[in-house]
């Protein structure tokens, strides 16, 4: 069973997290980024989680400040809050056990790691999963809502079937973001995962993402797979396959 632990974000609130340790000495520790409103128990996290462990490499995944059970009102996060959360996962990581080698993100949270990646020294490899080129690449979930929310300085809206706040100093945050640039600073290895029927983060995503990446850095193609990776097979497949790769960027 994962252990339960938890930490402090930059505004001193309590963190959720679950760590996975595999029996006897870990060869690694990866810190995982969940995507846009989800949180760290989403099935397909938990899947790649264990299928991780079960090679050996220990895992951290939490939930963002104000998402699942971690402290804080979602409404006044952001993306770069986001990114600020993974550098205070991995100092209680550094500082409790070991600091993460490997940094996974899903979705949203793939964008996160990468922007991570160069304020977190430990990190010697990055993976993503349906992760959008560009932060602002999520706004395309708020629909008609952005015009209110540009209005009125916020609105309340419905995304993956729940209703949240989304202010406007969201959307001037993912809007001052620039992926492209970021990734040309990374010197870090990458690899790039999608599905080709992804229709919520398209693949061109990950043809821009690994594009703009320097090498070394590695593709998979996640055929036939969802957005969320509904189905177990193909989150099984993902770690499966983070745990090979990533076996020649640890120890």
């Amino acid at each position: 069973m994962p252990e339960k632990v938890s930490f402090l974000n930059e505004s001193g609130q309590t963190l959720a997290a679950r760590l996975e340790l595999p029996d006897g000495e870990p060869i690694g520790f990866a810190l995982f980024a969940h995507c846009f409103t989800c949180n760290k128990d989403l099935t397909a996290l938990r899947n790649i989680s264990r299928a991780l462990m079960k090679s050996g490499i220990a895992v951290l995944r939490f939930d963002f400040t104000g998402l699942g059970e971690s402290e804080g009102d979602f409404e006044i996060t952001n993306f770069s809050s986001n990114v600020d959360d993974l550098i205070c996962a991995a100092d209680f990581m550094k500082e409790n056990y070991q600091a993460p080698s490997i940094l996974i993100g899903h979705s949203l949270g793939g964008a996160a790691v990468i922007f991570a990646a160069n304020r977190i020294e430990s990190v010697t490899a990055v993976a993503t999963i349906g992760a959008p080129s560009d932060p602002n690449h999520v706004a395309h979930l708020f629909g008609s809502g952005i015009d209110k929310i540009k209005e009125e300085g916020e609105a309340r809206l419905l995304i993956g079937g729940r209703k949240f706040n989304i202010q406007k100093q969201f959307l001037d945050d993912i809007n001052d973001k620039n992926m492209s640039s970021t990734l040309k600073k990374m010197r870090k290895p990458l690899l790039v995962m999608h599905s080709p029927q992804d229709t919520v983060v398209e693949i061109e995503n990950a043809a821009k993402i690994y594009q703009d990446a320097w090498h070394p850095k590695s593709f998979v193609s996640l055929d036939g797979a969802d957005h969320l990776l509904s189905d177990r097979r193909d989150s099984v497949y993902v770690g499966n396959m983070v745990a090979t790769w990533s076996e020649r960027y640890l120890g």
